[in-house]
């Protein structure tokens, strides 16, 4: 599907944005790769590295809070992965402006730019935390979340698709606390909010594989949700510093002790697969063809994917290899 097409990926220079773009110069020939974002430094770092020396990337400056740089950058786009947002909760309860500027009016110019520019097909990233959120992050990005399955409303019969991959905990990433225990580590104490807290991970790599997975599969107004593992906080900080002090700091502001990718109130719409989970529109636009095209077991009435349920618990071992497997391959 990507073959000769040109792709554009917001927030491009972020740690998704980056090993995306290099999963597609190593194994997709596409046209084009356009690395749209705000950080003009992050683009020339970027621009810098051996692993970006592809003549076939492009860097666009812009802001998802500009609709009309949105527009241009989109021209003569196939493909295009919404990456950008700011994600920190903390941040969010005290900035709550500038989260709904950049996470819900962001995802509204986006899905204009893309109808306006005839982007083929859009899948935007999506987190556990907008599932039943209870801090301002989760709740923009469920806005998030219906402005783009909503569009596939009014984006005409041929016109532009939009879809949502929701995955867990990426380890390693900016704001992942993996770098942070790795860190204290050094001192010999880790502050931990909560043991018992559990929280789904999975590897960059993996969460790229599975958007470009979604987009070549989507119809448009599906939500993906890939089977990942948990683990609890207190298994991850033995894993990094199995010697170190723990200190329990609480929860906080925003914060769940567990989350969940799919919540039971919309297990009525959702399909299991192999490897994955697919919950389809609550109001399909009129030609949408998800259900044939998607086959799996539908999902009990009342059932819920959690991470404090989730069958797939990891051991202290299993975290220790995944760390190393995250040391191994951090870009520059």
């Amino acid at each position: 599907m990507l073959e000769g097409k040109t792709i554009l990926i917001t927030g491009g220079t972020g740690s998704f944005g980056k090993r995306c773009c290099l999963e597609l110069l190593r194994h997709h020939n596409l046209g084009k790769i356009i690395i749209f974002s705000r950080d003009e430094l992050k683009q020339s770092e970027m621009a810098a590295s051996p692993n970006f020396s592809s003549k076939k990337i492009r860097y666009f400056i812009g802001d998802v809070r500009d609709k009309d740089r949105l527009v241009r950058a989109m021209t003569d786009v196939d493909f295009v992965i919404h990456a950008a947002a700011l994600k920190q909760v903390p941040a969010a309860e005290y900035n709550p402006h500038e989260f709904i500027k950049t996470n819900i009016n962001g995802a509204m110019n986006v899905v204009d730019a893309a109808i306006a520019a005839k982007v083929k097909k859009v899948i935007a990233l999506s987190t556990d935390k907008a599932v039943n959120p209870i801090n301002l992050y989760g709740a923009t990005k469920l806005c998030s979340d219906k402005v783009f399955t909503s569009a596939n409303n009014y984006s005409g019969r041929d016109g532009t698709r939009f879809s949502i991959v929701r995955y867990g905990n990426v380890i390693g990433s900016r704001g992942s606390v993996v770098p942070l225990f790795i860190k204290q580590r050094e001192n010999g104490t880790l502050t931990l909010t909560k043991p018992e807290m559990t929280r789904f991970v999975i590897m960059i790599g993996d969460g790229v594989n599975f958007a470009l997975r979604s987009l070549n599969d989507m119809v448009g107004g599906e939500v993906f949700i890939p089977k990942l593992p948990s683990c609890s906080l207190e298994n991850l900080a033995k894993a990094i510093a199995p010697e170190a002090k723990i200190k329990e700091i609480g929860l906080r502001p925003g914060e769940k002790l567990h989350e969940a990718l799919l919540p039971e109130d919309e297990s009525n719409k959702s399909i299991e697969q192999a490897d994955r989970y697919i919950i389809h529109p609550s109001l399909p636009y009129w030609n949408y063809t998800g259900q044939k095209v998607h086959r799996g077991k539908p999902c009990p009435t009342g059932f819920s994917y959690s991470s404090e349920t989730n069958p797939e618990q990891l051991s202290v071992e299993q975290i220790r290899e995944l760390i190393d497997r995250y040391q191994l391959n951090t870009l520059d």
